[in-house]
């Protein structure tokens, strides 16, 4: 009898701490987008270049697509714009930017109190970490909302705006597992498969207007700064998408990420050691759910625009990769994935990812999704030799982490970490 007493006062108590500091957050997360907005700093005309062009970013011999048979010299494009879009491998992509930025000593605009850009509000330049008008950022890479006057107000004339796009149906799985739990209307969903129940009739369940619905309609389009509701016909879509062509000097495909990679080389003048990575936020393949061809289907009609959009970019990358050399591209890629390999066998412990049980180190835990613990990660091998073990860690550590290495302040993500923690007990 105690012992039944004693449960219930334990959970009793976890649901009163739970409701306390959920209220906390949530005040905390809304309340200060709002302060944000009102803040409009003075406008500064931005420079041409950031690009300080210091002794280490010596120029190297570069084969230019469009004149294959002549070289010639350039230096590595520093200024750089990433739109990190959501579940689109854009974790590993920030590691390579981030390690990326410290070789070469790079200015980052960084977001202050949390590890993205007050999203899903538009972004400001305000939200920059003690941005003041006129300073010099090379390289801007956190997850925001697309705002390109705001950007345009606080990046360098040459930036280089680079992105991620993903198939929408395995987009529209990933962000259901991930984010489903904090999307109320995903609640009233009945059974224990919510993705194929909602997939079958998403207009039985989907509220336009719904707490965080967002991510589970036309995520790209909606991280892009644009209305996800659109009916696909709506002129707003081809506007919208001809706005991010003409935005976006390249556009990546996580379906293809080392020729996206060969082709960032060639486009900023990077080495091929700025390319190198780990896949990082892996999930276990447990969790993943295989869509059906009918539930593949679906998923695209629902997520249509994001189709729409895929499809495009997806034409324009194979345009780029024929541009490039396919014979050229196939060697490049090899040899990139060569060095992964080696990588893999000088840093990892047995060679591969491993579930968030059995990491050791606290540091390496990447973040998980509520209710669970799916998301993969690694542990840094013990004899790993000095000449290697600074990058090897580097390249293994979650981006919360990293972005805690650089200086960032990250109270807020960190309270809400300490809320998933005791939601996961």
């Amino acid at each position: 009898m105690a012992g039944k007493q004693g449960r219930q006062w334990r959970s009793m108590c976890k649901g009163l701490i739970l409701g306390t500091l959920l209220t906390s957050c949530m005040i905390l997360l809304y309340c200060l987008p709002i302060q944000q907005a009102h803040f409009n700093p003075p406008e500064v005309p931005v420079p041409y270049s950031c690009a300080h062009r210091p002794s280490h970013l010596h120029p190297k011999t570069s084969s230019n697509m469009s004149q294959k048979n002549s070289s010639q010299s350039c230096s590595p494009k520093v200024d750089i714009m990433f739109m990190k879009t959501h579940k689109t491998a854009s974790s590993t992509f920030l590691n390579i930017l981030f390690r990326f930025g410290e070789k070469h000593h790079l200015q980052f605009a960084f977001p202050n109190s949390r590890n993205d850009f007050f999203y899903p509000s538009l972004f400001q330049r305000s939200q920059v970490k003690d941005y003041k008008p006129g300073m010099c950022f090379n390289i801007i890479c956190n997850h925001m909302r697309f705002n390109a006057p705001e950007l345009a107000k606080l990046l360098p004339l040459d930036t280089s705006y680079i992105t991620i796009l993903r198939d929408p149906a395995e987009l529209f799985e990933s962000s259901f597992h991930y984010f489903g739990r904090v999307v109320p209307f995903t609640w009233t969903i009945p059974g224990d498969d919510k993705l194929t129940e909602f997939l079958l009739d998403p207009h039985s369940y989907f509220d336009p207007e719904g707490f965080n619905s967002f991510y589970l309609k036309n995520l790209l389009f909606f991280d892009f700064g644009l209305d996800n509701t659109l009916e696909l016909e709506n002129p707003q879509v081809d506007e919208g998408i001809r706005l991010i062509s003409e935005r976006f000097h390249l556009v990546m495909l996580v379906e293809h990420f080392e020729e996206s990679l060969i082709l960032l080389k060639d486009a900023l003048c990077w080495e091929l050691d700025d390319l190198l990575f780990f896949k990082l936020n892996a999930r276990k393949g447990s969790t993943v759910s295989k869509l059906t061809p009918e539930l593949r289907a679906r998923a695209l009609e629902w997520n249509a625009i994001d189709w729409k959009l895929y499809q495009d970019f997806n034409q324009t990358f194979w345009k780029k990769v024929d541009a490039y050399g396919r014979q050229r591209m196939a060697k490049d890629v090899a040899e990139l994935r060569k060095r992964n390999k080696e990588m893999a066998s000088i840093c990892i412990e047995g060679g591969q990812a491993v579930e968030a049980g059995s990491i050791q180190e606290t540091d390496m835990q990447p973040w998980q999704p509520i209710g669970e613990k799916s998301i993969m990660g690694y542990n840094l091998k013990k004899n790993v030799g000095k000449t290697h073990r600074k990058l090897c860690r580097k390249m293994l550590m979650p981006e919360i982490q990293y972005l805690t290495e650089l200086g960032v302040n990250l109270w807020i993500t960190k309270l809400w970490g300490h809320v998933r923690n005791i939601l996961n007990w």
